[in-house]
């Protein structure tokens, strides 16, 4: 088969993926060099979409319970239990939850019958949690939710500011491009508590305090309007407000001395990121989650807005305030009204819109006001208000803050309906209904991202099993409530190009207009290339907002909002001293339903971890690679400290991603508090009130085994799963005594056939087994009490072997091949599978620079997305090396 253009299914950067199939869902996939939002470059999830296709753990067909059921049944059902719903509590006791990982077209058929046919604004998505502060900031400022920039501002920019923004990890592909401006003379200003990947390649990195980031902002627009930088021509010919903020910031104490003392920063380098920012007309400022998961999101934003509008540093080539999207679908999602504060097409409630759409719809009864948020939603699923629920594409249970109450009120949910292509999510246990649905690869429709530019998914795949679109899944329930016709559309061509018109349908001053793609045709559709909006009637695309000055406000002026500081929304106390920040990782994505699948991104961080300063970690007893647990007032997790002075002393930082499937002991946002931003609803994942302990295991140990296994019901262990290439890693620790621990070997060892091989150290309390059958290795059992345990990768490998050598065989129990030791240390590059051991013996022969260590070694050749971690060590072993190799990475 010939190659195929799609999109990439993560992150809001949108790459072009050129995409080869072959025999049994085989799949080889590249970057496409002419995708303009990637240039061809790949990061390591995105080169690893081959791993993730395959059908294990699919679901494939309609269930009720426990039972497989035909779709008509399935549907029936679904739309029986919302009408009935309705008809006795009426529209509002029903939601839907949907996903950033949801099509255009399955946001506007989920949306239109949610808001347009049922009459209810109860639809709201998972973007929620990361861009809904921007969404509001944007909409005070601008009129609408409007990202003005594009990828090409950020080669052109003199200075990127990073708020909040680990690029190097959450957008590889814009940071590579970005390294390449750098290199070109661009300055990059990192605005984070921790010394990130990408704070540490760059100029300036200001360690600010939790929940500081408007004082930092205030500060520099009144340094900005002492020194005289401020666009008076500008302002006064296109922005309102300007009087206003002055005046508020004049309330406050802003030299420089006060704002670097209230936010925690050095005042030279405070001072050196205000030099920088006022000696640079061109200024990209980047935010995302760190600026936008906050109780005051909104503020920060729009303090990063105001500075912009100040300045007249919008709507130029290289200038521009830049909320970056963190799913490849939020912009979509916000655009067809996903959000349960919007109507589609970027209308509200007011009205005169809201008239529009019905008429459109032909709905008369088109909700009037805004649905629930997210938090709210699953709050009123709690205490009874919601009764019936449909979670699309999303697993809320793992993802939302205080998650275990989440979980309370999914199992007092009287109906819930998950449509998944998983069968087995956290949130699906929860569901009476689950419908199969396709997965990227099987799924063809087009996604928004962070540029405004609409791309094509491609079907690669055919459906498997019974999965159906998420589209017709919507639109097959419209049908069976009674509402066919408006939901008729007999391929997603016909959805894009009926959400198309929408966005044109009396469209006098709103940006988002699709008018280039109303008539397209079916070939027209599947042919269509990427394409910023709005597109004009001739097809053309829209690179840059406001370029004329305009914006999408009554008088056609930006506006300008004063924001005050405030502290976190809980304070840190005697009982609970440290700041809990949680966020991405590099290899992983969101609660690894996909990524999961994928051992070569289990590599880099294979499970869950705890990032804590060493002056925090040493009082508490805390060491380096040892199990901690990490405390909140909504409850506790367990993980592996990693003791860095990357980390800001008083605050810790846990990922996001591992679910009851990975590491039920692991997951951090059950520890979450829920504080919201008042405007946008958007949670404060930054700043949770922690404390830290020791875990203080009594044993410990790894099973290795061809199957993956859940945590062992019944006993209190921290259980960890990692896929490996051929088998299964199971990591856990208990405090129990020998009891427990022989409970669990009976339980993993049931069932064993085959030879069975035996070591024991009473003095070491060690125990080690390993079952050959058939000429394979099947089971690897390691425990101990107090001894070391070795390296896995050796004995994960063999499950690989059709027959287990015979040199294997007699060092299966040492767990490491006889004569020295082979250890390649933490993997670095996740793609070729390079460890750090293997980039420090480049380093030690004679490899100076990270091209060097590439050459060597092929680390950092492929995605590009360990260059700043070759560039660390590189600077470690070779310090002379550090400045000039930062630069260069």
């Amino acid at each position: 088969m010939s190659d195929l253009a799609t999109t990439c299914p993560y992150c809001g950067v949108g790459c072009g993926v050129s995409a080869k199939t072959g025999e049994d869902r085989a799949l080889s996939v590249a970057g496409d060099p002419d995708h303009p939002a990637n240039l061809g470059r790949l990061c390591s999830k995105g080169t690893a979409l081959g791993a993730t296709v395959g059908l294990e753990g699919r679901l494939l067909r309609p269930r009720i319970g426990d039972r497989e059921v035909a779709w008509s049944e399935a549907i029936a059902l679904v739309a029986r239990r919302f009408k009935d719903t309705i008809a006795r509590h009426g529209p509002d006791s029903v939601a839907f939850y949907v996903s950033g990982q949801l099509l255009t077209e399955d946001y506007y058929a989920a949306n239109k019958l949610m808001k347009g046919f049922i009459g209810s604004g109860n639809i709201d998505t998972n973007s929620r949690l990361c861009m809904a502060s921007a969404v509001v900031a944007h909409k005070q400022a601008f009129g609408a939710d409007l990202v003005p920039g594009c990828y090409e501002d950020l080669d052109l920019a003199e200075l990127v500011v990073f708020s909040g923004h680990n690029a190097a990890w959450t957008h590889p592909v814009l940071f590579r491009r970005m390294e390449a401006a750098r290199a070109r003379g661009q300055r990059h200003v990192v605005i984070d508590p921790r010394r990130t990947d990408t704070a540490e390649m760059a100029d300036l990195h200001l360690a600010l305090a939790p929940q500081t980031d408007v004082r930092l902002w205030n500060g520099l627009l009144a340094d900005l309007i002492r020194r005289g930088v401020v666009d008076e021509a500008y302002v006064a010919a296109h922005v309102n407000g300007f009087d206003q903020v002055r005046q508020a910031l004049a309330e406050d104490d802003q030299s420089p001395a006060a704002v670097a003392a209230d936010c925690g920063v050095a005042l030279p380098d405070l001072v050196r990121f205000f030099d920088l920012f006022a000696g640079a007309p061109r200024t990209v400022s980047l935010f995302s989650m760190g600026a936008n998961q906050s109780a005051q999101g909104v503020a920060k934003g729009l303090a990063i807005i105001n500075t912009h509008l100040a300045t007249g540093r919008i709507g130029k080539p290289g200038a521009c305030p830049f909320s970056i999207t963190g799913q490849p679908n939020a912009m979509g999602g916000r655009e067809t009204g996903g959000m349960a504060t919007t109507l589609a097409g970027h209308m509200d409630f007011a009205p005169a819109d809201r008239d529009r759409v019905a008429r459109f719809w032909g709905a008369p009864n088109t909700a009037r006001a805004p649905g629930l948020k997210a938090v709210d939603m699953f709050e009123a699923v709690h205490d009874g208000r919601i009764k019936a629920i449909w979670v699309m594409a999303t697993n809320p249970a793992v993802s939302l803050p205080n998650a275990g109450r989440v979980r309370e009120a999914l199992s007092r949910c009287p109906f819930v309906v998950v449509s998944d292509c998983i069968a087995d999510t956290d949130t699906a246990a929860f569901a009476h209904v689950k419908l199969p649905a396709l997965a990227w690869g099987e799924k063809d429709g087009t996604v928004t991202n962070s540029e405004r530019r609409i791309s094509r998914q491609r079907a690669l795949f055919p459906p498997p099993g019974e999965a159906r679109a998420d589209w017709r899944i919507v639109a097959d329930v419209a049908a069976a409530m009674g509402h066919g016709e408006a939901f008729d559309w007999p391929t997603q061509a016909s959805v894009f190009r009926e959400w198309a018109r929408l966005t044109a349908y009396e469209n006098r001053d709103r940006a988002l207009n699709l008018s280039g793609l109303v008539g397209l045709t079916p070939a027209g559709y599947d042919a269509l290339k990427p394409v910023q909006w709005p597109v004009a009637v001739d097809g053309r695309g829209t690179p840059r907002l406001f370029t004329d000055g305009r914006f999408q406000t009554p008088d056609g002026r930006a506006r300008m909002v004063p924001v005050q500081p405030k502290g976190p929304a809980s304070a840190v106390g005697a009982a609970f001293p440290l700041s809990l920040n949680t966020g991405r990782i590099r290899d992983q994505w969101h609660t690894m339903t996909r990524t999961g699948l994928a051992p070569d991104l289990c590599r880099h961080a294979p499970e869950p971890f705890v990032e804590v300063h060493p002056d925090v970690a040493e009082p508490l007893g805390v060491r380096d690679g040892a199990l901690v647990r990490v405390q909140t007032a909504g409850g506790e997790a367990v993980a592996l400290a990693r003791v860095t002075d990357r980390q800001r002393p008083g605050g810790v930082f846990m990922p996001m991603h591992w679910t009851d499937a990975f590491a039920p002991s692991g997951r951090s946002n059950p520890l979450i508090a829920a504080n919201l931003d008042p405007a946008s609803g958007q949670p404060e994942f930054k700043h949770t009130p922690a404390r830290l302990r020791p875990y203080r295991e009594a044993w410990r140990g790894f099973f290795l085994s061809r199957q993956a296994l859940a945590a062992p019901a019944g006993l209190d262990l921290i259980w960890r799963r990692i896929p490996q290439d051929a088998c299964h890693l199971h990591e856990f620790a208990g405090r129990g005594d020998e009891a427990e621990r022989e409970a669990l070997r009976r339980r993993l060892l049931k069932g064993a056939e085959g030879e069975a091989l035996a070591y024991e150290d009473a003095s070491a309390g060690a125990r080690r087994e390993a079952w050959v059958k058939d000429g394979r290795l099947d089971r690897v059992l390691f425990t101990t009490t107090a001894g070391r345990l070795p390296p896995r990768d050796w004995l994960a490998g063999l499950f690989a072997e059709d027959i287990l050598p015979p040199e294997a065989r007699t060092a299966l129990l040492f767990g490491r091949p006889l004569g020295a030791p082979v250890d390649n240390g933490p993997v670095v590059c996740a793609c070729l599978k390079v460890g750090a051991r293997q980039v420090a013996g480049a380093i030690a022969a004679g490899a100076a620079s990270i091209d060097a260590i590439g050459r060597a070694t092929g680390a950092g050749t492929n995605c590009g997305s360990c260059r700043p971690e070759i560039a660390r060590l590189l600077a470690a072993q070779n310090p002379t090396l550090a400045k000039e190799q930062s630069r260069a990475a």
